[in-house]
């Protein structure tokens, strides 16, 4: 949903010599090496789609057999449950709820506006393969008004404040998942596409 062809671009930027494809049916899915589950706007309608197409068991496969990438709703959409759209019920790979920013205060107690739009740091909370040649606090641009509630849990590996402290990356076997825009935060968000093309979906390394 929403932004798969800017996802595709930066794709092929970074691995000129891979065949990008914006998957429509189960049978591409379950042909592809790895998997980009990237997304912009409402979950009830994602999940929606992923079941009116008949793409949620292709997806969950991937999630579990190959390298696996979640943007944005693509990382919401992993978790038990949502509050937008009345606690809509996710694909429940990842353990914890997403929920909705409710009046965010900075340091000073100045309010922040809603949705998060705009450039914001990650920390790195662990080592992983995708973090490489990143710098810890490297800033990446985010779009939401929701968030993963689930910054202490061991499946976390990046975590950002905005009022409150946040899921911003999470990984899982061979799933990697982030909350900002890879596509859209310049040279930290392409060698992290580029790092996901040349993973093995293994975490040995670190």
């Amino acid at each position: 949903m929403g932004n798969l062809r800017s996802v595709a671009k930066a794709l092929e930027h970074v691995a000129p010599k891979a065949r990008v494809v914006l998957a429509a049916d189960a049978h591409t899915i379950a042909a592809a090496d790895r998997v980009v589950f990237p997304g912009q706007g409402a979950i009830k309608g994602c999940m929606q789609a992923l079941m009116r197409d008949e793409l949620r068991d292709a997806v969950m496969r991937a999630a579990r057999e190959r390298p696996f990438l979640g943007i944005c709703l693509g990382l919401q959409a992993l978790y038990e449950r949502s509050e937008e759209g009345g606690n809509v019920e996710g694909l429940g790979l990842l353990a914890g709820s997403v929920r909705l920013f409710t009046a965010p205060v900075d340091a000073t107690g100045a309010r922040l506006k809603v949705p998060h739009m705009g450039w914001n740091r990650v920390h790195q909370t662990r080592a992983h393969p995708l973090w490489e040649g990143i710098d810890d606090e490297a800033r990446f641009y985010f779009v939401h008004s929701y968030y993963a509630d689930s910054p202490d849990a061991p499946e976390t590996v990046g975590v950002t404040d905005y009022g409150a402290r946040f899921t911003s990356a999470a990984a899982y076997g061979n799933i990697f998942a982030v909350q900002f825009h890879p596509e859209k935060s310049q040279r930290a968000g392409l060698r992290l596409l580029q790092n996901f093309m040349a993973w093995d979906g293994r975490t040995e390394k670190c």
